[in-house]
């Protein structure tokens, strides 16, 4: 068990030793002048292991999908997402700036959009119309708990991205989750896709970093697009040595995640009071509600932090999240902690 339980987010993981072993052995260079040897190899790497021409490292996951949107979208052409889509709640309006896109959202059931509607979403030619320049799936899905978009519902969509000859993005922030959970290859998750975005700071514990994979002639726009946006970085071999122990090392060990995420989960769907699916607990993410209640929420942050546990609520929902720094102890300690608020 942890000094503190932290149960926040996948984000709050810190560097593995190898990573900080790692990051002084690391050979350097200059990334903006392309001589950054360690970065060239994370790159190289990334886009191997995921079945794709070429690769882009990133400070971060917003700026890899907005700098992916705007490749593939000009100024005032629509994006088709699912409601709850980070690409459209949570990176700040960024569509809008960088790419000065408008989204046109799906109501999906699980994070999962239906394509006979996203299909008849896609304009026609029109005038009048903006014209539909992307669908964009994240996988696995934050603000659905984690879930897993189906790869015959990706390739689905992707059928009917070549119909209409739209792009087609995908948001793989936590894929590293999707493909330990299902044991599908992640070059089969992400084959259908024109480009992809991954994560290398959340669950698999790198400091910062993404890394935003296509075709060259994509990528090559898109690396003029990072320094534009101020994403051109020198010495950044320091944090591709660990973004490589990231996907070296770290991505079988997300099993434990999830059935850590399961265990709270079955603990806490026990309490009084608490609202909680477990079929969409199907990776490190889980959500619940306290229907009723929701004006104390502030006071028990401060009675999960008196109890060394740290949690987040969104709204009406709290929301916990499993990652390397959190084990079974941690575990067993919130669901104390959470026994003495609702027990």
């Amino acid at each position: 068990m942890h000094a503190i339980s932290d149960f926040r987010s996948d984000t709050v993981t810190l560097p593995t030793p190898e990573m900080r072993e790692a990051m002084a052995r690391a050979e350097l260079g200059d990334d903006v002048l392309g001589t950054e040897p360690t970065v060239n190899r994370l790159e190289a790497m990334t886009a191997d292991l995921l079945g794709k021409p070429a690769a882009l490292f990133v400070p971060s996951g917003t700026m890899s999908n907005q700098i992916a949107i705007a490749l593939h979208a000009a100024n005032g052409e629509e994006v088709i997402c699912e409601y709850g889509a980070h690409t459209y709640n949570n990176e700040s309006g960024a569509l809008a700036l960088i790419a000065r896109a408008q989204v046109r959202p799906v109501q999906g059931k699980g994070g999962v959009m239906d394509p006979a509607e996203v299909e008849k979403l896609i304009r026609p030619k029109n005038i009048h119309n903006p014209r539909t320049a992307v669908i964009s799936v994240e996988n696995t899905h934050n603000a659905a708990g984690g879930t897993i978009v189906p790869l015959a519902n990706i390739r689905t969509l992707h059928e009917v991205a070549r119909r209409h000859r739209t792009a087609y993005h995908l948001d793989g922030a936590r894929l590293w989750n999707a493909h330990v959970a299902t044991g599908v290859p992640l070059k089969d998750w992400c084959t259908p896709f024109d480009t992809v975005s991954v994560c290398l700071s959340k669950g698999l514990c790198s400091p910062v970093g993404s890394v935003l994979v296509g075709s060259r002639e994509l990528i090559e726009r898109g690396r003029y697009m990072r320094k534009q946006l101020g994403g051109g970085m020198r010495q950044s071999g320091l944090l591709a040595a660990c973004g490589i122990v990231s996907i070296t090392r770290m991505i079988d060990r997300l099993a434990q995640d999830h059935m850590r995420a399961r265990a709270l989960a079955e603990g806490l769907a026990k309490l009084p009071g608490v609202q909680l699916d477990l079929s969409t607990v199907q990776t490190n993410i889980l959500y619940f509600a306290v229907p009723g209640r929701e004006s104390e929420f502030d006071g028990w942050l401060k009675r999960l932090e008196d109890q060394k546990v740290l949690a987040m609520y969104l709204g009406s929902r709290w929301r916990l999240v499993t990652h390397n720094d959190v084990d079974d102890e941690d575990v067993a300690r919130a669901l104390k902690a959470w026994q003495s608020i609702l027990g």
